[in-house]
Formats: C-alpha cells, structure tokens, sequence
C-alpha cells in the first residue's frame, strides 16, 4: 500500500506524540491533536503564537533551538530525543524527548523548525518505580537488621533497670525504653509501607520545600469497617512532650472521624483551648512545665464540663498525678502502649457521654 501525502498528514494529526512545527519567527503554524491531548490547549490557542508559550520559560525554548544547531545532538539541524519540559495550560512542567529539525527554505535560509514530543510522564514514573523496588529491598535489609538489635537490648537494658533498681522508683527510664521499642516499630511500619509501594508499582508525592517533593511514606489507615458514626466530628486536643506518641494518636483518631489538634505541653494545651472549642482533652501524666495533674486542675477551673483523658505507660503513678486527679473527678486514664481502637473508642465515647 502507498502511503500518500493525505493518509501521512492524517497520521501525523492523530499521532500519540505532540508534533510542533514553527515558522522563521517562532510563530507556531502546526499543532496536533497529540499535543492539544498533552498539553490541553486547542490548536486555536495556539496557532500563531509564539512557541515560548509551550515551554516554562524563554531560556528553556532558547535552550532547544541552541540544542538543533549543535552538531553533538544528533547532527546539524537536528535534535535527538533531546529531553526538555513543555508547559501545560495547567500549569504543570511535562518532561518531553523532542526530535526536531530546523526547516530551511529555497536559499538554505533557516525558515522554522517541526518536531515530534515523546511524553516521558508514564516511562519515568516507571523508571522511579523500578528504582524505588531497589530502594525497598535495600532500605528493609539494611535496617531492619539494626532494628531487630535495638529491640533485643532494649528488653536486655529493661530487665537490667529493673533488677539493679530493686525497689527503686525507675518507671521514667523503663518508660525511655519504651518509646524506643515505638520508634522502631513506627521505622517498621514506614519501611512496610515503602515495600508495599514498591510491590503495588504505585507511589504518591507530597510537597517538600518550594517546589521540591518527597515520596510520602506515611503508613495508610484504613478506617475499620465498624467505626462508630457517633465518633465523627468530635474535636479532641491530645496533649504530649512525646512527638512520637502524639502524632500517632492523632492520625489514629482522624481515622475514625474525629478532628483532632495536638499540643506539646500542658501550657501549650492550655493556650489551644482557650484558642478553640474541644469537646474532649487527652493528656499525658508526665509532661515538661505542667503535669497531667496541674492541666486537670486548671481546665476544671476554667472548661468544668471539658471531658478529661489521661496517658500513662505504667500503673505505677510515681507522684500520684492519677489519683490526685481522680480524687478531684478524672473519669478515665489509657496506657501508652499499642492501643486497641476499638478500646479507646469505647472509652472516648465513654467520657464524653455519647455511649
């Protein structure tokens, strides 16, 4: 079969790639429906305007008519798979293979260019992935090894305290070595997810700094098929020096609907509660500036019919915050350990009369 002029056109209009062609001014005189599909501008926003357009900056489309006139991109006048970024009517930076070539007229005078675009979007998508599957096997061989020693010494170093202490008090330090064990258990948990990603050949960005972005390695937390309808839209302020314990209180409690604030200390939660409406206050025992007992008594004083919840790692209640404060009405107390959402629920539901 004779490919003619007509049926060539055709599948040059209705080629995949984005094929582009300008006159001696720079002025776009071709646009196909490739490149009205990648960049979203109908060839009537196009046509006639300067090929800047289609590229994020003036220099980015000097940058690749400087590329067609150098002889190390594919030869004089040419371009070859030469890669570079257009910009889409959205707004987002495209990354694109261009192979173009300058078109001359009948005096050898330069008088426009055309080339063809190949969309890199779906082939480095799966390069990145490719290279995230090694990250993963590599990241989970390497560190999790380390990670199996530190849990191993810390029951070692556990059992030590106890029995150098004898009847000592030594719940602070036992309850250091607990927020070991949940710092390496949530370094388990990322690097899960991060071996999940890689398996699933799929993976999700989140802004960084200005334009840069991260892999978001934050584990997903599906909400439980029997949540409570009566937990969403509570508000609760979670007050705790430990980072770690707050934040992952925080996104277990927004997986069952509830909104939720957290503040480092009882003098931040304080400030927060007088800045906003809460219908529930968890707060940890043992905190920097105010414990969990000077916070109880300050917010019966000022927010009496506030619900009140309090954090502990231990039964034992060194400076008897827990039963000076349930003298004085404190409804209930959770530990910091792995908490059973179920449980916690059951409980927050409890305190705040919606049981």
């Amino acid at each position: 079969m004779e490919l003619s002029q007509d049926r060539l056109e055709r599948l040059i209009a209705h080629s995949t790639d984005s094929v582009i062609a300008t006159d001696g001014a720079g002025k776009v005189i071709y646009y196909n429906d490739g490149a009205s599909r990648a960049l979203g501008y109908s060839a009537d926003e196009v046509l006639g305007e300067f090929v800047g357009k289609l590229y994020p900056d003036l220099a980015e489309a000097r940058r690749v008519m400087q590329a067609m006139r150098d002889p190390g991109h594919g030869g004089a006048g040419v371009v070859d798979a030469f890669q570079t970024h257009f910009l889409a009517k959205t707004g987002e930076h495209i990354p694109v293979a261009i192979s173009g070539t300058i078109l001359y007229d009948e005096d050898e005078k330069e008088d426009g260019t055309i080339g063809f675009a190949k969309d890199l979007r779906e082939i480095l998508h799966k390069d990145q992935l490719a290279t995230l599957g090694e990250v993963a096997i590599g990241l989970s061989h390497e560190i999790n090894n380390p990670l199996a020693v530190i849990t191993n010494q810390a029951q070692l170093l556990e059992g030590d305290l106890e029995r150098l202490a004898g009847e000592g008090d030594v719940s602070v330090e036992l309850e250091r070595i607990d927020a070991l064990r949940r710092e390496v258990a949530r370094i388990a948990e990322i690097l899960a997810r991060l071996e999940q990603m890689a398996a699933d050949d799929t993976y999700e960005t989140v802004e960084y700094i200005g334009p840069a972005k991260m892999i978001d390695l934050r584990p997903r937390r599906e909400r439980r098929a029997s949540v409570d309808d009566r937990m969403i839209g509570l508000r609760v302020l979670v007050a705790d020096d430990d980072l770690g314990i707050a934040t992952s209180l925080a996104d277990l409690l927004r997986v069952e609907g509830c909104s939720v604030e957290t503040a480092s200390d009882g003098v931040a939660a304080l400030a927060q509660l007088e800045a906003a409406d809460f219908d529930l206050l968890i707060s940890d025992v043992v905190m920097p500036h105010m414990d969990g007992h000077e916070l109880f008594s300050r917010v019966r004083e000022r927010w009496p019919k506030l619900p009140i919840l309090m954090m502990t790692a231990f039964h034992y209640d060194k400076d008897h915050i827990i039963k000076r404060s349930r003298l004085e009405g404190l409804e209930g107390v959770i530990f910091k350990k792995p908490v059973d959402p179920e449980w916690l629920c059951a409980k927050i539901l409890e305190v705040t009369h919606r049981a």
